[in-house]
């Protein structure tokens, strides 16, 4: 068991509580002895069967489900820690006044004495023992919950990734036919890709610097094949270069732009990716605020879907749950026409926070056109 001054700190102040409740009860039905003796045996005794039975789990050894010593030696060290405690907290304020209870009191007053010291100890023990397994088992909730939130992205992750690398290589399959060259061009930029995405791919988050990098592989696999069709700028701050994102989340809202905005436009358009940190309110943290735009056909070009609808596919859909599962109803996904048009614009805004330095570089990167 791990030794926490604080946790025990907290047991002996709600003992001295308990001890002050005892003293005036003690004073309210036998009025004719002065407050400030029972207060002084309540408080001694008290914290005497607080150092024996709390402290004494350490000695004991304790169930870590329960943080109480296993079997028969939880109730033994109770009724020992009791016992002892009434004797040694009698014998320092028996030494603070300078008088003895066993010869200034009766067997009955002694009898009473030792039942309500009794009773307080089985009661408070009896809490503090429900207070640990109840904290026990909270913590194993979290753990549960963490875990199961960790697989939820693990899988949301698992099914962007083929859709992504799917797409890729159908477009590769495309280029063989009709130029060799292009295409051999775009299998070196995606094994470099594959290369330095599959092992960040593991990670919950990492930096938005190391998202801006993949993006900027996979945009340069895009241009291979679409040329001058297509040209995307990143904008990422200084500052932010080291805030934290699920790895890829921006990845399927690029696909997004370039297949349903760009690729559908004779000319083609231009990306812009870029990043943002927003001051929070009095009851909320700053927030990363990350808008993915294109000067595509945009969503004038059909009936613009009621806002409750919009974000409906595969890729606007896995981000959604990614930002839900990991960091609550605080996120937000908007998809919204572009200003100024044409083209489509979607933000995201979640809480900003930071990832350990990693050894990617920390400069912005440059746009490319």
């Amino acid at each position: 068991m791990k030794f926490e001054p604080l946790h025990l700190l907290r047991h002996y102040v709600l003992v001295l509580a308990a001890s002050l409740v005892i003293s005036a009860l003690h004073y309210f039905f036998a009025p004719q002895k002065p407050y400030v003796v029972s207060l002084v045996y309540s408080l001694c005794i008290g914290s005497c069967n607080w150092a024996v039975i709390d402290l004494g789990r350490f000695v004991v050894g304790v169930d870590p489900r329960t943080q109480w010593p296993r079997g028969w030696r939880g109730p033994a060290l109770v009724a020992g820690g009791i016992v002892l405690g009434y004797l040694t907290g009698t014998a320092l304020a028996d030494a603070w006044f300078g008088w003895s209870s066993w010869e200034g009191q009766s067997a009955q007053q002694l009898r009473a004495s030792l039942l309500v010291t009794l009773v307080a100890g089985v009661v408070i023990s009896g809490y503090f023992y429900l207070q640990g397994k109840g904290q026990v088992l909270q913590k194993n909730m979290e753990e549960a919950q963490h875990q199961a939130t960790e697989a939820q992205l693990r899988l949301l992750l698992t099914q962007l990734e083929p859709h992504m690398l799917f797409n890729t290589l159908a477009n590769l399959r495309a280029l063989v036919g009709i130029d060799p060259d292009r295409a051999q061009q775009m299998l070196d930029h995606l094994i470099a890709y594959l290369r330095a995405t599959l092992n960040a791919s593991r990670a919950t988050e990492h930096s938005l610097q190391a998202e801006f990098d993949r993006l900027r592989d996979y945009l340069e696999l895009m241009v291979v094949r679409m040329g001058p069709r297509l040209s995307y700028q990143l904008d990422l701050p200084h500052d932010l270069a080291q805030a934290a994102i699920p790895p890829l989340l921006l990845q399927a809202l690029v696909e997004n732009s370039i297949r349903h905005g760009l690729e559908p436009k004779v000319e083609g358009g231009h990306i812009r990716i870029s990043a943002l940190a927003v001051p929070g309110d009095a009851a909320q943290s700053p927030q990363l605020q990350i808008t993915v735009q294109d000067s595509g056909v945009g969503l004038t070009s059909a009936p613009l879907p009621a806002p409750q609808e919009r974000g409906r596919g595969f890729g606007l859909t896995q981000v959604r749950e990614r930002l839900l599962t990991l960091y609550g109803p605080e996120a937000l996904l908007n998809l919204a026409p572009a200003q100024p048009g044409p083209g489509t614009s979607v933000q995201l805004r979640f809480r900003l926070h930071t990832v350990t330095p990693t050894d990617h570089p920390t400069e912005p990167p440059a746009a490319h056109v």
